[in-house]
C-alpha cells in the first residue's frame, strides 16, 4: 500500500498497520485502492530530477567561462525540462 497516497487522500488516517488504516479513535478507515493507485505524488518531480554532480557542474561552469559556452545552463535546463513541476 502506498502510505504517502493514503495519508494525502485520507486526512483522518493517523496510522497504517497490519490490519489497515486507522483514525485517531482506532477505527478502521475504508480505503479506495483505485484512488490510492491512481494518486500521483505532486513532489515526484523532485525525486526524478537527477542533476550532474557538483564537481561536474563546477567543471562545466569553469569551461563555460573560459569558452563562452552555456553547457552548464543547458544541462540544468534539460533536467528541469524532462521533469517539470506539475
Amino acid at each position: 500500500m502506498n502510505h504517502k497516497a493514503v495519508y494525502a487522500l485520507y486526512s483522518n488516517v493517523v496510522s497504517i498497520g497490519a490490519t489497515g488504516a486507522v483514525d485517531a479513535n482506532g477505527n478502521l478507515v475504508t480505503i479506495d485502492m483505485d484512488a490510492v493507485n491512481a494518486w500521483v505524488d505532486p513532489e515526484q518531480y523532485k525525486i526524478d530530477r537527477v542533476y550532474p554532480s557538483m564537481q561536474e557542474q563546477l567543471d562545466m561552469q569553469y569551461w563555460d567561462s573560459v569558452n563562452g559556452t552555456t553547457t552548464w545552463k543547458d544541462a540544468i535546463d534539460a533536467v528541469k525540462t524532462e521533469n517539470p513541476k506539475p
